[in-house]
């Protein structure tokens, strides 16, 4: 018989009585699964799979031409806040052929963070759309990739079309502070509007 030791940071403190469901949504190659892995204390869950000729022609690589792998059904992690808070991290796969499984992850999450790129503001557009008709609120985060060009606030919301009371915040995927920063954000958001979702799980 063989037995196998998981890691401490494996289980949840037995404190822990609520917990908050986040998508972290945006488009193809926008950093999704870079924030969810930078963000969880735990090894994440993956599902990349290579990317194939076949999806050459739907699949814009130009701003990020090293891309070899893609998610094909979600990304997950897991952050836990305080004794009794725990928040669970959903990627979402970023082609709009993946859009049924946005759907079915959003069930019970209490917001989404958007993530975009100002090299392609416009692929974010779908994202925006998406998680408005499931009725999520979000707030939308600025991945700022190297050499990507930097704008006002003012331009980046005029540009996402965004509401004013709708959070916008920079960061990069890869450093675990501004991730913070931009989850902070949106759950001070999610915790002070009211709603049907307002409230912890």
């Amino acid at each position: 018989m063989v037995s196998a030791t998981l890691p401490s940071e494996a289980y949840l403190p037995g404190s822990v009585t609520r917990s908050v469901k986040i998508l972290v949504v945006g488009p193809f190659a926008v950093g999704k699964t870079t924030f969810v892995s930078t963000m969880s204390e735990i090894r994440p869950l993956y599902t990349e799979e290579s990317m194939t000729a076949a999806s050459e022609p739907v699949d814009d690589l130009d701003a990020t031409p090293g891309k070899t792998t893609t998610t094909v059904a979600l990304d997950f992690g897991r952050r836990t806040l305080n004794d009794q808070l725990v928040m669970y991290l959903f990627g979402t796969p970023g082609q709009g052929r993946f859009e049924y499984l946005w759907r079915d992850l959003a069930r019970g999450a209490l917001g989404a963070l958007v993530l975009a790129d100002t090299r392609r503001l416009d692929a974010s557009f779908a994202a925006v759309d998406v998680v408005e008709g499931l009725g999520l609120r979000y707030a939308v985060g600025i991945n700022q990739f190297d050499g990507a060009a930097r704008h006002p606030e003012s331009e980046l919301r005029e540009a996402l079309d965004l509401t004013p009371e709708t959070p916008l915040v920079t960061c990069d995927a890869r450093d675990h502070s501004s991730c913070t920063h931009a989850l902070i954000t949106l759950m001070q958001y999610l915790l002070t509007t009211s709603g049907p979702r307002g409230a912890l799980l």
